[in-house]
């Protein structure tokens, strides 16, 4: 059994939420939750409610699912769109960045018995 949980358009670049990310491809799905829990960053909330949202998923397809054989089977950030912003600068000039979004998607199956 494996279901699939995105959250798109989140306003963080997309280097910064691998980070995060990274640190729980693979993991039982119960040892992921406490880690971002503990993670120091702003995005890992985020990811936390996507992860909660994969196993809630799972449960939906089949009641008789254990939780506590689930692990995260992909993880993964992909970038979205660019918003494109200026900056004033010296002069009368204007400097040009770009604030970037991430899309966030996470897997979770249930491990072989």
């Amino acid at each position: 059994m494996e279901s699939k949980a995105e959250a798109r358009y989140i306003r963080v670049s997309p280097q910064k939420a691998r980070l995060v990310v990274d640190l729980i491809r693979g993991m039982q799905a119960g040892a992921a939750v406490s880690v971002l829990r503990a993670a120091n960053k702003r995005i890992a909330p985020t990811v936390e409610k996507v992860l909660q949202s994969a196993i809630a998923n799972v449960q939906n397809l089949d009641e008789n699912v254990d939780v506590d054989r689930l692990y995260v089977s992909e993880a993964k950030v992909n970038e979205g769109p660019r918003q494109k912003r200026v900056r004033p600068a010296p002069m009368g000039r204007a400097y040009r960045y770009q604030r970037r979004l991430s899309h966030i998607v996470i897997r979770v199956a249930e491990k072989e018995a």
